[in-house]
């Protein structure tokens, strides 16, 4: 038996081409559909269970899968904003905390999310490294931020504009790490987050810029009044915010019309939470949904697609089944003068019959061992590749 394994490894070796397309072809067949259902179930979990963490999510009327996978996933979507104004009003409820959210920027491809040092207590956050958010202009980043771009306490990482060119004349803020968060195998292991202020200032709603009562800004003076100096356009502006400038940094206007894209209810029990879901269900530009039941819609449509995905593949896998068959059939007629040979040499037909089925489980067990690795990858990364496909999308 060792000689017919011997024997039938040398042949499929030396004809390594069509072994390799062969071994190929029948890894994709078992890989595929059990690849793509295991991608699929570990995303739908983890998609799951930070949505069931979230009971309540608060935002503009317009779509609620928006809403929802840019507050929870911090994907690419942008839904309409609200006036942070709304956070002051929700707070008027008893047994009820607030959370605001304001992710509309990245850096270097990562999500920026303004928030408030209550979200770390939420979502159980815990530093690896550093300090919590103190001051204006300070960056908290992600585990996979940190070893992406190769960032540590110390490093300063600068927001992208939302246009190649900006004619508002809003300038990209660079902010230093002061904190790298512990992993916690979430999209928060991706977010680069600030204060709410912060994503202001990034937003070009608070500036600070030069004290015009200093003399070195005696050339950016356009004139003088009463009780107030005007500036011209040379009035420097600051993209950074250090001890040296903070002072100097503010917002014009009422605060309550800045804007925010989510709040984050966090009710003390599922009482007050039912209550404030029911008062909301008629707000003319709010709208109170669920995570859960917004995610599960969208896993339910990722479900259905997959099933017609993979009857597809069972055709797909059956029509190459077939085929390599054919091919093993049409090099068993090709070979009918070495198998000649080698009966004529003493070779028994139970020994030859061995010979032809160990070169084909030697690809099948090949096959299976290839699709096996891949099935591993798939439970490593998948989840990553489906993240950034779907909810990067």
């Amino acid at each position: 038996m060792r000689g017919v394994i011997y024997l039938a490894w040398r042949y499929l070796v030396w004809h390594r081409v069509k072994t390799s397309v062969l071994v190929a072809a029948i890894t994709l067949i078992i890989f595929v559909p059990a690849g793509l259902s295991l991608i699929v179930d570990q995303t739908a979990e983890d998609m799951m269970a930070r949505a069931v963490e979230t009971p309540l999510l608060l935002g503009a009327r317009g779509s609620a899968l928006e809403l929802t996978l840019n507050s929870l996933y911090f994907s690419a979507e942008r839904p309409a904003i609200m006036a942070y104004r709304e956070l002051t009003a929700l707070a008027h409820n008893d047994g009820l905390g607030q959370i605001p959210l304001f992710v509309r920027y990245e850096s270097r491809g990562f999500p920026i999310v303004g928030t408030t040092l209550d979200y770390f207590d939420f979502r159980q956050l815990r530093l690896n490294a550093g300090r919590p958010l103190v001051n204006l202009g300070e960056a908290v980043i992600g585990s996979s931020v940190a070893a992406e771009l190769d960032l540590s306490i110390g490093d300063t990482i600068i927001s992208a504009p939302q246009t190649l060119f900006d004619l508002a004349g809003v300038y990209p803020l660079k902010m230093p790490i002061v904190g790298v968060l512990a992993p916690t195998f979430s999209s928060d292991d991706r977010g680069i987050f600030v204060d709410l202020k912060t994503s202001w200032v990034i937003a070009g709603l608070g500036h600070g810029h030069q004290s015009l009562e200093d003399p070195g800004a005696v050339g950016s003076v356009l004139k003088v009044e009463e009780d107030r100096i005007i500036a011209n356009a040379s009035l420097v502006q600051y993209n950074e915010i250090t001890d040296a400038n903070r002072d100097s940094f503010h917002f014009h206007g009422d605060l309550g019309d800045y804007p925010i894209s989510a709040i984050l209810p966090v009710p003390e029990n599922d009482k007050v939470g039912t209550l404030i879901l029911g008062r909301y269900q008629s707000h003319e530009s709010l709208q109170m949904i669920s995570p859960k039941g917004v995610v599960e819609a969208l896993l339910e449509t990722v479900f259905t697609v997959q099933r017609y995905v993979l009857a597809a593949m069972v055709m797909v896998g059956s029509a190459t089944i077939a085929v390599v068959i054919l091919v093993f059939l049409l090099s068993l007629r090709l070979r009918r003068g070495e198998m000649l040979t080698m009966a004529r040499i003493g070779g028994a037909r139970a020994y030859i019959r061995g010979l032809m089925f160990a070169e084909m489980g030697i690809v099948m067990l090949l096959a299976v061992v290839f699709a096996g690795l891949l099935s591993i990858a798939s439970l490593i990364w998948g989840d990553l590749l489906f993240n950034s496909v779907v909810l990067r999308s």
